[in-house]
């Protein structure tokens, strides 16, 4: 039981010190446009797990380890990914409050949605084992990689991600 917690605090320990280093300016993001803002794949902990080298963009290799390095989000060892897991509370002061004093939930990343095929909001066993052939499905120009243009959500208002003109614009 120790050592299991321990790895998995190594794990965590290992995803923050990306996403931050990602904060940093680290690599810079070859998906185009400009950086995600507060909540998108750079903090998505599915992004961060699947994202092992840190260059912001899944490729073939992650891709095909997805159903190993998504499992590493499973804290409680149930062999699925529930919301607690895969999408934990916003901090403190961002966005608006739930008004029912429970602590909010950003929408749900597109990753999260490819993964989650049956949308009952959890990732099972059989949708984990197969995330290497869903996440292949978000590969809109067939590179065989998934970039930031293809896994960041499209902005509220319907323009394309972060604010700009949708692609081919």
């Amino acid at each position: 039981m120790k050592k299991s917690a321990f790895v998995l605090a190594l794990v965590l320990g290992l995803s923050t010190w990306g996403a931050a280093a990602q904060e940093m300016g680290n690599p810079p993001d070859q998906g185009g446009g400009p950086p995600p803002r507060n909540g998108g794949p750079r903090h998505d902990p599915i992004f961060i797990a699947l994202d092992v080298n840190t260059n912001s963009i899944i490729d073939a290799e992650e891709i095909t380890k997805a159903p190993a390095l998504l499992i590493t989000l499973d804290t409680n060892g149930d062999g699925k990914l529930t919301q607690d897991e895969y999408q934990p509370p916003r901090p403190v002061g961002a966005g608006s409050p739930p008004s029912n004093g429970q602590q909010s939930r950003p929408p749900v990343s597109p990753l999260v949605a490819a993964l989650d095929v049956n949308g009952d909001g959890v990732i099972d066993s059989d949708e984990l084992a197969n995330a290497s052939v869903t996440l292949k499905q978000l590969d809109k120009n067939g590179d065989g990689q998934l970039t930031q243009d293809e896994i960041r959500p499209p902005h509220p208002n319907g323009c394309g991600g972060h604010g700009g003109p949708p692609s081919g614009e």
